[in-house]
């Protein structure tokens, strides 16, 4: 899975190329986003605006990348799409996440 990562900062958004989060590319995008955590500053904000649906596998990927944070690093969403932000509540991992509408209102949070 191709990730679109852009410094900003401290802070690291990164976005999926795809419009699918699943079984698929479950596995590249953990271990492309381990990568990206690791080398990021600080904060990562997970732009999922172009992503349209998400199943079990995605989600499990999306929460497993925040096992790779160091002490002081956080991964906030934002842009989630109505599909991937029912699957989100519904699931109860909205609570593990600070969410933000946009990108911009995550970046507003770090000034």
């Amino acid at each position: 899975m191709e990730l679109q990562v852009e410094g900003r900062g401290a802070v690291t958004v990164v976005r999926p190329a795809e419009a699918r989060l699943d079984a698929l590319g479950a596995v590249a995008f953990k271990d492309r986003m381990k990568a990206v955590i690791e080398a990021a500053p600080g904060r990562v904000v997970l732009d999922l605006s172009g992503v349209g649906f998400i199943d079990s596998s995605g989600l499990g990927a999306v929460v497993a990348a925040r096992r790779f944070l160091r002490e002081g690093q956080a991964m906030d969403l934002a842009g989630l799409t109505g599909p991937v932000g029912r699957v989100f509540r519904l699931t109860r991992m909205d609570m593990l996440f600070a969410i933000h509408p946009e990108v911009a209102d995550a970046l507003r949070e770090t000034a």
